[in-house]
């Protein structure tokens, strides 16, 4: 492995020593301010000696730990507070392979994740969360893998590249980087006692392992309490300060997530900074962030800036950032705070308010100076089976998008799936439609989606319709990020360029393509499972940049539109969503007509 690092029970005789004064530390930093986020202090003039990656010596005076080949790096005056854990994402989010997106993250002080794979669980199964895992524990930083739970995140609701089983769950749990179950978004099956979710948490729990949750439903009575009593430990789900009370009352904790398009941190951090409740039950997290946003604005820094701008005392937010995290996850004597025989995870900075990143450190040992990376991200070899992921198995055309009317109807009343501005659940709403020769067509704001199956060639194609986005003109947007089961959607107000948006992405192998009259306007490759890029993330934003400008350009002006796009297909939140089966009714989790009943 390439940045190994010792046990701590390996590295205890030399850490013992170089705390004690018989050995010379590998590196001293001092002359700082330390953020201790165990007692919640901060402590002038403190200063912490390293070995083997890992802290020794913490406390006032570390002179007797210094050598004459010990490095010492003079803080001057800055505070040095741990480095970041984010507690729920998704690397493919990024676009970006573990090596890229841990490459984008570092400078910005993230220093452990714990990453849940399961869209690519979704597109190449368990192989896929192996190759993932194991790009991520050649990083210089920490990165933890849960494994994923659902995979198809709704059974009977779409259909996976492949499924993720109860035996698959407990080979992963013996991977040296798995710490967990993945956000276990079957909420329904854990209610009703399905025997394979059951199956899945207890193979977790039975490694000694966290299961994340994901309780994507309104209903805090009968139901919510069967989920907890389930096993899922910690939910992200929540938007409004009654959710996380309540997640918080029975147990769980609750993760506020900021991330390119969630921002649940300010509705909820209230729980804390005026209802008063305990904060070490609280996690700051990202879940999705696309590259755009870690190239531009930051990572955990950036929620960790918010939830202080959102009134929250800096020392409270920078604990539900480092030791509340890796406490949850069984890690407290591991990672997340800067105290002896920890990983030597720290951040200097010259602001506790505003955080800019300056000097980090990992596991003992200098990778970022001044938002630049100063150590190597090594990659994976990425084999041809994850780089050819596209199966559509025919050439489609316009008509494979029309969606026809019933016999002798002028006008439709048809359901649509509403987009609601930088929140994850969708509007059930109705439109009345026009028919053009047997054809439904979109009107006033409803354009067309398409659901184009991709993983088994089959050729099908779901089309329903879709409002929000603001789309005019003749246009179309494809993309095979499609959560979570990442077939293909497409949508538009042209079947033209819907079927040749389509059929590009088919000739690159995956990605994002956004055409205007018959021209491409935008193309973000995404060869590795249709998901993900080997390319450096600033290449990657850059692309997507030109790909929200080609959005903005055919009249969009929905805040993150992508990110809503590509989550058009999420079978497990309300209201509606489309999958490779039909039009799906999150509420009731059933297929439903497009129509309405017009008899």
């Amino acid at each position: 492995m390439e940045h190994y690092i010792k046990s701590w029970a390996e590295a205890a005789p030399r850490l013992v020593a170089v705390a004690a004064g018989r050995a010379p530390a590998d590196l001293v930093v001092r002359g700082g301010i330390l953020v201790n986020v165990q007692s919640r202090e901060i402590l002038d003039g403190w200063q912490v000696a390293i070995a083997d990656g890992r802290f020794a010596y913490v406390g006032p005076d570390a002179s007797h730990c210094i050598g004459p080949d010990s490095q010492v790096i003079e803080a001057n005056g800055r505070y040095m507070i741990p480095g970041l854990c984010d507690g729920h994402m998704h690397i493919e989010s990024g676009m970006l392979t573990p090596a890229e997106f841990a490459a984008a993250v570092v400078p910005h002080g993230t220093t452990t994740m714990f990453t849940d794979p399961h869209e690519i669980a979704n597109v190449l199964g368990l192989a896929g969360v192996r190759m993932m895992h194991d790009e991520a524990l050649m990083q210089p930083v920490n990165i933890y893998t849960q494994m994923p739970s659902c995979a198809p995140s709704a059974p009977g609701l779409e259909t996976t590249g492949f499924e993720i089983s109860a035996q698959d769950v407990a080979e992963a749990m013996a991977w040296p980087g798995i710490i967990g179950l993945g956000e276990m978004m079957n909420f329904p099956g854990v209610v009703n006692g399905d025997p394979k979710m059951l199956a899945e948490m207890a193979a977790t729990m039975n490694a000694g392992k966290t299961v994340g949750g994901h309780y994507a439903s309104p209903d805090k009575g009968h139901a919510f309490s069967a989920y907890v009593a389930g096993g899922p430990a910690d939910d992200h789900e929540g938007t409004a300060e009654a959710d996380a009370i309540a997640r918080v009352r029975l147990g769980m904790k609750s993760m506020m997530r900021l991330g390119s398009a969630w921002y649940d941190v300010e509705s909820q951090i209230t729980a804390v900074t005026e209802k008063g409740l305990d904060s070490r039950n609280f996690i700051l997290c990202t879940d999705d962030c696309h590259s755009g946003t870690l190239v531009n604005d930051g990572h955990m820094n950036r929620v960790v800036r918010h939830a202080i701008d959102c009134g929250c005392d800096p020392l409270i937010a920078l604990q539900m950032a480092t030791i509340n995290t890796a406490t949850h996850f069984g890690l407290e004597r591991e990672l997340g705070s800067v105290a002896p025989g920890r990983r030597a995870d720290m951040i200097l900075t010259s602001d506790l308010k505003t955080l800019p990143i300056e000097h980090v450190i990992a596991r003992g040992r200098t990778v970022a100076i001044d938002g630049k990376i100063t150590v190597e991200c090594p990659h994976y070899d990425w084999p041809a089976s994850a780089r050819h992921t596209v199966h559509m198995g025919k050439v489609l055309g316009a008509a494979d998008f029309e969606i026809k009317a019933p016999d002798g109807k002028n006008t439709v009343t048809a359901k649509v799936i509403g987009v609601v501005e930088n929140q994850a659940p969708t509007e059930a709403l109705l439109a009345d439609l026009p028919v053009n020769n047997g054809i439904v067509e979109g009107d006033n704001g409803v354009c067309q989606i398409a659901l184009v199956e991709r993983h088994r060639a089959t050729g099908e194609v779901v089309n329903g319709f879709v409002s929000g986005f603001g789309y005019t003109g003749q246009m179309a947007i494809a993309s095979t990020v499609a959560h979570d089961s990442h077939h293909m959607i497409v949508v538009g107000t042209s079947r033209d360029d819907m079927a040749r948006a389509a059929n590009r992405l088919g000739e690159v192998g995956g990605g994002v393509t956004v055409w205007k009259d018959g021209k491409e306007l935008s193309l973000v490759k995404l060869p590795i499972a249709g998901l993900m890029s080997d390319s450096p993330a600033a290449e990657v934003a850059a692309k997507a940049d030109e790909m929200v400008a080609a959005m903005a350009t055919c009249g969009c002006t929905l805040n993150n539109a992508y990110m809503q796009h590509s989550l058009l297909a999420l079978v497990v939140i309300p209201a509606l969503r489309i999958s490779d089966l039909g039009l799906v009714d999150v509420t009731k989790f059933e297929i439903t007509d497009l129509f309405e009943d017009t008899e």
